[in-house]
């Protein structure tokens, strides 16, 4: 097999911090046993599929329907970091995630909101209850997942030195405001950005608890 130009190009614009996502799946991974997992904004960063089994990538940016139809390049890449002989399995949708998108409700094991916007607003449908939400507080969206009645927090995700880890305990220091604001989903999509706490992760793991809305 042979990685096609445009492919291995845009791979290295997302790879351009060498295997982090990798490690960050990796930790994740090591914690949260999901089969299938729902990959919003995910532009080309195809590392999720070098850890779990079955992968949907979603994202409107042109460049990304070539990409991801490469699937011989695609798998030459996951090979190279996995070693391993079976092909996961990945599924590619050219769309816009706030929009209705043909996938049946509770779905996934694994929902990732990574630098993308508020996707735990509009996907967490397609989530599994019991299911886990992987948020960054990029956008605001760990703040969002924060005050869904549908999320609990059971963990996060901390750096440290070649990775992450994942912690679990003191959770009730995480998502506290060093300002006191009341944090709305009005006020969340007017400012659009992350919000200032005491304490600070990389990112949060959120476990879908019910099917209730905000």
């Amino acid at each position: 097999m042979a990685i096609k130009p445009t492919t291995e190009k845009l791979w290295r614009q997302q790879n351009k911090h060498k295997g982090d996502r990798w490690r960050l799946f990796q930790a994740v991974g090591d914690c949260v046993k999901a089969n299938t997992v729902f990959y919003p904004g995910s532009f080309v960063d195809i590392s999720p599929s070098f850890i779990f089994p079955d992968v949907t990538y979603l994202d409107m940016d042109k460049r990304t329907p070539q990409f991801f139809t490469d699937t011989n390049g695609i798998l030459e890449i996951i090979a190279e970091h996995t070693g391993a002989p079976d092909k996961p399995k990945f599924t590619f949708i050219h769309a816009d995630y706030s929009a209705p998108l043909p996938l049946p409700d509770e779905s996934f094991d694994l929902l990732i909101s990574l630098y993308a916007g508020f996707i735990s607003e509009h996907c967490t449908r397609y989530l599994k209850k019991g299911g886990t939400l992987l948020v960054n507080p990029s956008h605001g969206d760990a703040a969002m997942a924060s005050i869904d009645s549908r999320y609990q927090l059971w963990g996060v995700v901390a750096p440290r030195t070649g990775g992450y880890t994942i912690r679990t305990t003191g959770l009730d220091k995480y998502l506290v405001p060093k300002k006191s604001i009341e944090i709305t989903p009005e006020f969340l999509h007017k400012h659009r950005r992350g919000i200032s706490n005491t304490r600070s992760a990389f990112a949060y793991l959120f476990k879908r608890i019910d099917g209730c809305t905000m």
